[in-house]
């Protein structure tokens, strides 16, 4: 992340010389601190090479100034000798040559993790950075336990033909090399502007009061979200005053539990165990310690009603509570209704009388319909040239027939008897 100078402009005291150690930013956001040679004036922005171990490597200034001081104060690193130098500015051949090794890492990524898979080695391979000079290569990866890549060095030396340094790294710092963007809808911290990796635990979740789902609190490396840790200090200064969230308290009414607490409104919803059907009760910090201390004494509260308060409401939410234009989730139900309605209007008959006969009768009025003669149903001549005629009909037949049928087949052995 670039960093805004606010002392660009603002002119030295007397005697005073300027900082003679530049910031410089390589791939990923990775930064280190050089030494610039004498009489090489450097702004932001430019493109210098630097010395490396072995060979030269290519970097963009990031901060020069009195910053840099500062930068190298908070990351706690010496102004020695140890420090390496600037050789000069980059020059056209330098930064051809510095994008070309640029564009030989996705290639090598691939053939890396290939060459990983058939060593069935334990590991992943998350990135490649090349040197400036395209001499020298680090291969960052992640790994649960110990990996011996003395095999695999030798290996990625002799495809590439160049040398290999390789550098395990955590998950976040994983993430921060790959970037990406986070739910909030901005890019990864981790890859923008953070450095300083520190533990996070689901304790800073619970002082916050949030649900402790894993898919939820968990960001792109898999861990606990960094954000975690930005405002604990603050609730874990605003909760002092609340009672534990394992309070129990007495009332006429029966047990009531702590339900959630509101540190920003000050506010703790209690909730009756025994009182079928009621909600949260909204009560005061201080009503809440009043409670505690009647409890205490052996007195029993008559209602919580009596330490209940009205929560105000805010006539802008009515006005921004559909923004986005929300629709219920039934909203392609009423729609095909209303589509049936259209298509079959109250009174009119729903099948179709392609042959001009009757049709079936409308909904409700079935068993106002005349019946049928028996000589029409159950004759197999008058349903079959009645086979063109409505469905309705087609259905009356096919009754008429079976009972008919049935009618004559149970005759028959009565008959036969009497005979």
């Amino acid at each position: 992340m670039t960093v805004f100078d606010w002392l660009e402009g603002v002119a030295l005291p007397t005697g005073q010389k300027p900082f003679d150690v530049v910031e410089l930013r390589f791939k990923a956001n990775r930064k280190g601190f050089y030494r610039v040679s004498d009489g090489l004036a450097l702004q932001v922005g430019d493109v210098v090479v630097v010395s490396a171990d072995p060979g030269e490597d290519v970097g963009v200034v990031s901060l020069r100034g009195e910053l840099v001081r500062a930068q190298m104060r908070a990351k706690k690193v010496r102004d020695d000798h140890e420090i390496k130098k600037v050789l000069r500015k980059a020059t056209q051949e330098d930064i051809d040559r510095w994008q070309q090794a640029r564009m030989r890492e996705d290639t090598t990524v691939t053939d890396a993790r290939a060459i990983i898979r058939n060593l069935n080695l334990n590991m992943k391979l998350s990135d490649v950075e090349f040197q400036g000079d395209g001499r020298k290569a680090t291969f960052y990866y992640t790994a649960e336990d110990r990996v011996d890549f003395r095999i695999l060095v030798r290996e990625l030396a002799g495809a590439f033909g160049i040398r290999v340094e390789m550098r395990q790294i955590g998950a976040r710092q994983e993430a921060a090399r790959v970037g990406g963007i986070g739910v909030c809808g901005r890019e990864l911290c981790c890859s923008s502007w953070l450095t300083d990796f520190r533990s996070v635990s689901t304790q800073a979740a619970r002082y916050q009061q949030l649900s402790l789902n894993p898919q939820k609190l968990a960001g792109q490396c898999g861990k606990l979200k960094c954000c975690l840790n930005f405002e604990l200090d603050q609730y874990v200064e605003g909760v002092k005053d609340f009672p534990s969230p394992n309070t129990k308290l007495k009332v006429a009414s029966g047990r009531v539990v702590v339900f959630k607490m509101d540190i920003f409104k000050r506010l703790v919803y209690l909730l009756p165990l025994d009182e079928q059907g009621s909600g949260p009760v909204a009560v005061t910090v201080e009503d809440m310690k009043e409670l505690m201390a009647m409890n205490a004494r052996g007195e029993v509260p008559a209602s919580l009603s009596d330490f209940a308060i009205e929560e105000e409401h805010n006539e802008i939410d009515d006005v921004y509570s559909n923004v986005v234009g929300q629709d219920s989730l039934n909203r392609f139900d009423e729609k095909r209704r209303r589509s049936k309605k259209r298509r079959n209007p109250k009174g009119k008959p729903s099948g179709s009388n392609r042959s001009g006969g009757g049709g079936a009768a409308p909904s409700g009025e079935r068993a106002a319909a005349p019946a049928r003669p028996k000589t029409e149903a159950s004759s197999p001549q008058v349903a079959a040239e009645k086979k063109g005629g409505s469905s309705g009909n087609r259905n009356r037949n096919r009754s008429g027939r079976n009972r008919s049928g049935r009618n004559r087949g149970g005759n028959k052995p009565a008959q036969a008897k009497s005979e």
